[in-house]
């Protein structure tokens, strides 16, 4: 990426990060809870675009949710019951990077989950979603797209950098095969849990950063834009001299040894 459009990018992520701060006050003003889904492709980038949401937020009130494989006792719960204890109090928003869609995409196509149990869940998650949504939640659901030919450079580049190899799992290398599988797989499930009340919503991440812009761009047009003030802060001068850290006990700083 040219440093022309690298800046282009960071100017317009900031001025929305600013609008998702004005989004937050006015979550919290009125006490409505906001749950955003991210699903998708393998490497299509949900991780960038939850911390381009998440980063200008307080994390107090934004939480992203990440959860890992079910425990024993989990997988004997009713399916949807690991969800419910991250749903968002009043004025919360809650990201989940990945949620109980599991179920009808790594779970089914990588045979994890048997046919009934995929058939019962699209069937139930509909239920379960209309129940959010007329509790007052304000529910959206995104599809990360990308094609497979960058699927693969992403896969080869996060295999190359020590610091992106933690993505890789074996589940994503036996999935690389089943690119068309999971297609099959989006669709059915976009058939089945695509709604009125819940509809879903695909966003291109070919080009990561552009996907980044739109999805948020379609998430802050699409809630109230009611303005809630900011509180008027000041800090009025302080009076006498400014202090330095200084440490009487037995604690002392580090020793520093880099040096900028």
């Amino acid at each position: 990426m040219s440093k022309e459009k690298r800046r282009r990018y960071q100017d317009k992520l900031e001025e929305m990060q600013v609008e998702l701060n004005a989004m937050a006050r006015w979550l919290q003003h009125t006490g409505k809870r906001l749950v955003v889904l991210f699903e998708g492709r393998d490497t299509a980038g949900k991780g960038g675009a939850i911390n381009a949401i998440a980063d200008g937020l307080n994390p107090r009130q934004c939480r992203v949710v990440a959860l890992s494989k079910p425990s024993e006792r989990e997988q004997g719960q009713w399916y949807f019951q690991r969800y419910v204890p991250h749903l968002p109090a009043a004025g919360e928003i809650v990201l989940f990077d990945r949620s109980w869609y599991n179920r009808a995409g790594v779970e089914k196509v990588m045979g994890y989950a048997t046919p009934e149990q995929v058939d019962a869940f699209l069937a139930q998650a509909p239920v379960f979603e209309k129940l959010l949504v007329d509790d007052g939640i304000l529910l959206f659901k995104y599809w990360l797209a990308v094609d497979q030919e960058q699927q693969e450079e992403r896969f080869a580049e996060r295999l190359a950098d020590p610091l992106k190899r933690w993505k890789l799992s074996p589940i994503d290398l036996k999935a690389r095969e089943k690119y068309v599988e999971y297609g099959k797989a989006r669709d059915a499930m976009f058939k089945a849990t695509h709604h009125r009340f819940a509809p879903w919503h695909v966003v291109d991440f070919n080009d990561q950063k552009t996907g980044r812009l739109n999805l948020i761009r379609h998430l802050l047009d699409h809630l109230p834009d009611q303005a809630v003030p900011e509180p008027k802060l000041a800090l009025p001068p302080l009076k006498g001299r400014l202090g330095k850290e200084r440490y009487t006990g037995p604690v002392k700083p580090i020793k520093a040894r880099v040096k900028l």
